[in-house]
């Protein structure tokens, strides 16, 4: 398992957090630390725990399947099935999760999605699967952009498959300076007094 302690804030890696009780498999990071890092919240977050981390390089999650998603409602009745977009949303969270644990600032970044190319779904995920994340840095330009190649699987068997790009973009629009000129003080019109 590869580790990197200046993630997560030079923080060691959680201990004794088991993913599958057998022994072989734990957790570097649960679902406090993701959300430490990722902008995602409930009932988006679409990762459970990182299994391995290898620094600009690439990571491995997991996200445990549970009859009480909420898209299993509708998708579908009596046939429930994790649908495909989702599955790809999770591999994105988990790259994204990789690119942003090299960022200082991150809290004032998000990740875009600007392309996902060859994307493949080769088995269905149901209730009771637990997801298998695998996401490869192919390119990463400056720290904005990047090409992830991911990987969805289940006991073994790929899921789905697909080559996802992102933008890193600023959570507020910086001020340009005419806003910021005609934003001043002076510039603001005031307001007229009651006559008596």
């Amino acid at each position: 398992m590869a580790y990197n302690n200046k993630f997560a804030g030079n923080k060691a890696p959680p201990q004794g957090r088991c993913v599958r009780c057998d022994g072989e498999r734990t957790m570097i990071l649960d679902v406090n630390d993701i959300q430490k890092l990722l902008p995602h919240r409930y009932p988006f977050l679409m990762i459970d725990g990182i299994l391995e981390m290898e620094r600009l390089k690439s990571i491995v999650g997991v996200k445990n399947v549970t009859i009480n998603e909420h898209f299993f409602q509708g998708h579908f009745p009596g046939k429930p099935i994790m649908p495909g977009v989702l599955i790809i949303e999770a591999m994105a969270q988990t790259g994204g999760l990789l690119l942003l644990t090299e960022i200082p600032d991150r809290e004032s970044k998000l990740l875009y999605f600007v392309a996902v190319d060859n994307a493949r779904f080769r088995r269905p995920v149901v209730p009771g699967d637990q997801l298998r994340l695998e996401v490869k840095v192919l390119h990463w330009r400056g720290g904005d952009f990047a090409k992830l190649e991911g990987k969805a699987t289940v006991d073994g068997q790929v899921a789905a498959e697909a080559t996802l790009m992102c933008k890193m973009v600023d959570r507020e629009p910086k001020p340009t300076a005419a806003k910021a000129k005609s934003s001043s003080p002076s510039d603001e019109p005031k307001a007229e007094q009651p006559k008596a």
